[in-house]
């Protein structure tokens, strides 16, 4: 490549949130491509000095792989921005948006996208009311097939599928684990999809659509991260229309949200063919079984180079 130019790298990773060591596995990762793409790469675990230090290092870019609510909910990207400090993922207004999944299906329910039935509650709320009524009122609401999840958070950590009412308590309780609320939303049978939208510079445009099959039914954490548990189509085993509509909503979500340079959006498309958006993810894990590196190699791409691609976007907006 001629107009190749050579970054002074530093890629943040671990941190302190539940999701530390699939960060870490992320970090590892994109470390790596960067380094075999030719970028000069410093793998960093942020702490009190991480701010001073990349003023004094003036790197020509940082990627947050930090997920969790110390890569994800906006304050970090805030802060470098407010130095000056080049980065690769959304700015803060669209982490934010993305990070608190209430929000984010506001939004895309107020722009005509389909979106399941929901209902979000403070963990007080339970104190304030009573549990009973509250638990009665959300079955009669979202009805006894749901998916409970904390309102902040990724690796579907909290996440519950109910089929049963009685199941229904315990699974508040553990999204209540991860944060202060949970989202409770109806579920919908059909295929799961992720899509990856992609914005080198160029405009953002929606990978291949990479199908989830887990093997236990569910896309648990342990699905998610232990190869194996977990089938992946990629491209999905969708119609062509059905994958154009996707991926059309996709990139509908990412920028209504204000996202940049890379997200994944997560779909299901029930048996009539209609696309539902579930949430929106601002920094995709990108370890060695996630999907968007899937997405990418599906597109043909290398990860090398298409990571290459957003560092050298992002250091040289």
């Amino acid at each position: 490549m001629t107009d190749f130019k050579k970054l002074d790298i530093v890629v943040l990773s671990g941190g302190i949130s539940h999701e530390r060591d699939v960060s870490l596995r992320s970090g590892r990762r994109v470390a790596e491509e960067l380094q075999a793409a030719g970028h000069s790469v410093t793998l960093r675990d942020p702490d009190a000095r991480l701010l001073s230090t990349l003023v004094e290092k003036a790197p020509d870019v940082v990627w947050p792989a930090l997920h969790g609510a110390s890569g994800e909910d906006g304050a970090l990207q805030a802060l470098l921005r407010a130095r000056g400090i080049r980065y690769v993922g959304s700015h803060a207004e669209g982490a934010g948006l993305a990070w608190f999944k209430p929000t984010a299906k506001t939004l895309v329910a107020r722009a005509g996208i389909a979106t399941p039935t929901w209902m979000s509650l403070p963990n007080g709320t339970f104190r304030e009311l009573g549990a009973n009524g509250v638990l009665a009122e959300v079955l009669h609401s979202i009805g006894s097939a749901a998916v409970v999840k904390p309102a902040q958070g990724g690796s579907a950590q909290g996440v519950t599928i109910v089929t049963d009412p009685e199941d229904l308590p315990r699974a508040m309780v553990d999204a209540y684990t991860y944060s202060d609320v949970a989202l409770i939303e109806k579920k919908i049978e059909g295929t799961e999809l992720a899509i990856a939208v992609m914005d080198s510079g160029h405009g953002p445009v929606a990978l291949p659509a990479v199908e989830i099959e887990p093997l236990s039914g569910v896309y648990s954490f342990e699905a998610r991260y232990n190869a194996g548990e977990t089938t992946f189509y990629a491209p999905a085993r969708v119609s062509e229309e059905v994958a154009e509509r996707a991926a059309a909503t996709a990139v509908e979500v990412h920028k209504l949200l204000g996202l940049r340079h890379i997200s994944r959006i997560d779909l299901i498309v029930d048996d009539e063919g209609v696309v539902w958006f579930l949430e929106a993810n601002m920094l995709p894990g990108l370890t060695e079984t996630s999907l968007v590196p899937q997405a990418i190699e599906a597109a043909g791409l290398t990860l090398a180079s298409a990571y290459s691609a957003l560092a050298l976007a992002a250091a040289g907006e």
